[in-house]
């Protein structure tokens, strides 16, 4: 990035955080269903693979955030490493505007347009942050996929960019405008399970793979973009596995299992279900103090707190991890007993999932239903709506999101945590006021992450 491009930034660092206004919002001012072209927010796609749109990835099929965003907000740009997604994300944009995406593979392009209100983040990972907060100081509201970020460190700092920007930003832990986790947590605060003692987040375990050869990139993936900020690794893939992709690697999708670019099942599932029982436990401004790893299987061995094979993949596959909190709540992450959350009190528990919400309180409803308001009091006393609605309502009226990023920092810091004692195999002490580890100068290091040269966060 140029001089000239951060010193622009900075100038709109200072005079946004002062004014607290943004175009998105000028522009969304008289918004009454999002449908006339001065109401609808022109969105930048940046990463066209399944969580953007699986029909952007050459799958049959409209899985992914677009399909639902596009309804509230016109794309107008994509952008991507790969130029096979970057084509086919632009075709997509045409077929439902009408309109021909701008497309590009270096995401700065689109932080530098004004014809751009909102950035949505469907990258890697260890993308997430770095575009994030660039995006805030660029002036532009975002939705990130989630996890928010590949460390710690990375949640302080959208913390600190997010509250001086006054930017909108919403985190795609959609679970928290399911009203199924919504009506869980309103029979929590309705005292209908007593007094709170634990959340079992069952979130499954992560996959393994064979070893990997080291193999040339595919047509048009650009790798060294692709890596970014992490250290630059060989390409390694091998067809045969039975997933979107049909191959094992270090890029599309796999990342998920690979430290260097996620933290495993630990934020990938963690981030929903550890943000939910979180919101129900009443910690989203505060963390655990201790965080116990009391059974952890790696398929590689580890020294340090990093594997010492790259060839194949190699984040937790099985885990039994507890966090406690300064009063003795208990957040537990386990692999196994299927997926979903329990919550247990003095006087019942309840299991909730994105199929089914059950156990006593749950039929109790029948004969003792929630005051009324109830769901929309734990909604922000917002009116219960999509995800992605949600969002371009926060936007348009300057007001924060359902998933915010100071509660998804807080809940991400507990799966960070769970995935440092994994790799170390040890407990931790934390501090939550100065979100320290104490004790394990190996283990705060893990806190933060080295940038690649030429990949810094641009401040």
């Amino acid at each position: 990035m140029s001089v000239s491009q951060t010193f622009s930034r900075r100038q709109l660092f200072e005079s946004t955080a002062a004014a607290g206004v943004c175009l998105f919002g000028e522009r969304l001012a008289r918004a009454t269903g999002f449908t006339s072209a001065n109401e609808r927010p022109r969105i930048a796609a940046i990463g066209t693979g399944s969580r953007w749109c699986q029909k952007a990835t050459g799958i049959n099929g409209g899985y992914g955030s677009a399909p639902t965003m596009q309804k509230y907000g016109d794309y107008v740009m994509v952008c991507d490493a790969d130029e096979n997604r970057r084509t086919l994300a632009a075709g997509l944009v045409q077929d439902w505007t009408g309109k021909p995406a701008q497309s590009f593979a270096d995401y700065r392009q689109v932080l530098d347009s004004d014809q751009v209100d909102v950035v949505h983040i469907s990258t890697p990972d260890h993308w997430h942050a770095k575009i994030a907060i660039e995006a805030m100081l660029a002036g532009k509201d975002v939705y990130c996929e989630k996890p928010m970020t590949l460390t710690i460190d990375e949640g302080k700092r959208m913390v600190d960019v997010c509250r001086k920007t006054n930017r909108v930003v919403q985190i795609g832990t959609q679970q928290r405008s399911n009203q199924q986790f919504i009506k869980a947590i309103a029979l929590i605060n309705d005292g209908r399970i007593g007094k709170l003692k634990k959340a079992t987040c069952s979130i499954g375990g992560a996959p393994t793979s064979p070893a990997l050869p080291v193999a040339e990139p595919p047509s048009g993936l650009d790798w060294n973009l692709w890596q970014g900020p992490a250290a630059s690794a060989a390409y390694r893939a091998k067809p045969g596995n039975r997933n979107e992709t049909k191959q094992w690697s270090r890029s599309h999708y796999e990342f998920r299992w690979w430290y260097e670019y996620s933290g495993g099942k630990l934020t990938d599932w963690g981030a929903h279900h550890v943000d939910i029982a979180t919101w129900g436990l009443g910690k989203t401004n505060t963390g655990p103090i201790t965080v116990e790893p009391k059974m952890v299987e790696h398929p590689v061995p580890f020294e340090g707190g990093y594997p010492t094979k790259d060839d194949q993949y190699n984040t937790a596959t099985k885990f039994e991890i507890l966090a406690t909190f300064a009063d003795g709540l208990e957040i537990e992450i386990r692999h196994d007993r299927g997926n979903g959350i329990l919550f247990e009190g003095t006087q019942g528990r309840i299991f909730v999932n994105r199929g089914r919400l059950t156990g006593k309180p749950v039929e109790d409803l029948e004969n003792n239903p929630l005051p009324d308001g109830a769901l929309e009091q734990v909604y922000k006393n917002r009116s219960l709506v999509d995800h992605f609605r949600n969002f371009v309502e926060a936007a348009r009226d300057r007001k924060e999101p359902i998933s915010d990023v100071f509660s998804h920092h807080r809940a991400l810091s507990t799966c960070h945590l769970a995935g440092i004692a994994a790799r170390l195999n040890r407990s931790l002490t934390w501090e939550p006021e100065t979100e320290r580890i104490t004790g394990d100068d190996m283990a705060q290091s893990l806190v933060a992450r080295e940038y690649r040269k030429g990949f810094e966060i641009q401040m």
